[in-house]
Formats: C-alpha cells, sequence, structure tokens
C-alpha cells in the first residue's frame, strides 16, 4: 500500500485501557472507519459499555501485567480479526504520592502497567505481524513528562511515561526494517472522569477542570475524541513518513 492511499480493507487495532476515556473513543473511532478492534481492559462492565453499538469491536477482560496476557490479547485478536494492524498501548495506572510517600508496591504497580505491559505486549505482537511485517505501533504517553519540567507527586508515573516517550523513539529504528512504524500521543488535561474515579467529589473534579482550563492558551481542557482523532490519522497508512515522533495534544498547556 503506498502511502497516498487510504486502507481500504478493514485492519485489525487493539486498543488497550479501552473501557473508558481516551481507550473508549479510539476503539470507537478505529471502528466507526471501518476497523475490526479488540478492546482490553479489566473491567467487564466498561468493556461491553465501549463495544455497545459497535459491531466491531470485541473485548476481552484481562489484566496487562499477568505473564500470560500478551500471548492472550494476541491470540484473541488473531482468532477475532486474523491480523494485526495496529496496536495502541493506551492502559495505565495512576496514584499522588511524593517520594517520601511512595512505596515499593507503588512502583511496582505504576512500572508494571505504564511502562512493562506495553513493553511485553509490543514485543508478542511483533511475530503475528507476519513476515511482510507493516502496521504501526502507538504509545499514550502524558504531556506532563515531556521537556524539562517537574511534576511533583506524579514521579513514578511520570518516569514511566518518559521511558514510553524513549522505548517510542527506539522501537521506530529498531522496527524500521520490518516496515513497522511506532508513534507516541501525549495527551494533556483530559475529562474523562478518571477524578471522581479515584474519589474526588464532582465539585471537586469540575474545580480542577476549570482551573486548568484557564491556563490552556486552548481555553479548553481536552476531551478523549481530542485524542482519538489523533490516533486515528497518525496510524493511517498515509502518514506513512512519520515516525519516531511524540505529539503532544493538550491544547498548548506544556508550552506555558
Amino acid at each position: 500500500m503506498s502511502a497516498a492511499q487510504a486502507p481500504t480493507t478493514p485492519r485489525g487495532v487493539i486498543v488497550t485501557g479501552g473501557g473508558t476515556g481516551i481507550g473508549r473513543a479510539t476503539a470507537r473511532a478505529f471502528a466507526d472507519r471501518g476497523d475490526r478492534v479488540l478492546v482490553v481492559g479489566r473491567t467487564p462492565a466498561t468493556l461491553a459499555g465501549t463495544a455497545e453499538g459497535h459491531p466491531g469491536i470485541s473485548v476481552l477482560a484481562a489484566d496487562l501485567t499477568d505473564p500470560d496476557t500478551p500471548g492472550a490479547v494476541t491470540a484473541a485478536a488473531l482468532d477475532a480479526f486474523g491480523r494485526i494492524d495496529v496496536l495502541v498501548n493506551n492502559a495505565a495506572t495512576g496514584g499522588f504520592a511524593s517520594l517520601a510517600q511512595t512505596t515499593r508496591e507503588t512502583v511496582i504497580d505504576q512500572l508494571g502497567s505504564n511502562l512493562l505491559a506495553p513493553l511485553l505486549l509490543t514485543r508478542q505482537t511483533l511475530d503475528a505481524r507476519g513476515a511482510a511485517g507493516g502496521g504501526t505501533v502507538l504509545n499514550i504517553g502524558s504531556a506532563g513528562a515531556l521537556g524539562l519540567r517537574a511534576w511533583p507527586e506524579n514521579g513514578v508515573y511520570g518516569a514511566a511515561k518518559a521511558g514510553l516517550d524513549f522505548l517510542t523513539r527506539t522501537w521506530a529504528v529498531e522496527l524500521a526494517p520490518r516496515g513497522i512504524r511506532v508513534l507516541g500521543l501525549a495527551p494533556g488535561v483530559i475529562d474523562t472522569g478518571i477524578g471522581e474515579r479515584s474519589g474526588m467529589s464532582q465539585e471537586a473534579y469540575a474545580g480542577f477542570l476549570q482551573q486548568i482550563a484557564a491556563r490552556v492558551p486552548a481555553g479548553r481542557v481536552g476531551r478523549p475524541e481530542d485524542i482519538a482523532w489523533w490516533a486515528v490519522q497518525l496510524a493511517d497508512p498515509r502518514a506513512a513518513y512519520a515516525t519516531g515522533a511524540v505529539l503532544a495534544v493538550d491544547g498548548g498547556l506544556s508550552l506555558t
């Protein structure tokens, strides 16, 4: 397929962390353009919500930190649509803690979910792409981990996301001979409802979003669909000359 052609046949897409927020919007965006999508997450009920009304979406409830999960995800994708063209490493685990408050369990949990899991899943899917190779790996990082800024009380999370960006650049070079492009998306503050799911009151979460919106040059916080649109564009074969880049989609907040 030349870089000037849009894909005309359904591609096989894996989206991790697809039960809510960015993952849900991304899975639906790929399905809406005709691709077949396997959505992976821990909670069957939220996965079912993602797939509702989208017959092109299949789901798999699994813990990505389990050593057997990369193989299970790859097998499920091949069973569902026989090919893997796009892998979106979106699943992540967060939590606020200063260095003094950080525990060994916190470090293991966040590095396992945010760095080790996407690394091992990406490795597992390589052979499944076949001798011809090709396709795209898209790593979802964070605009908070870009540049030279500090991120108090998010050190472990930010370090994992910075590490994922480094893997994006490294894999782009290593996998180029296979025809596989590797790219990163670094979202800013996105209204996914995660604050309330993390225990914030509705009022506190709304206040936080309002405070951030006042600092964002674009004048608002992001929506999951803002990231999903870019995910689809970067994975399009017509973007074939782009690899190794990490794109900040944060309304300009990281520039201030």
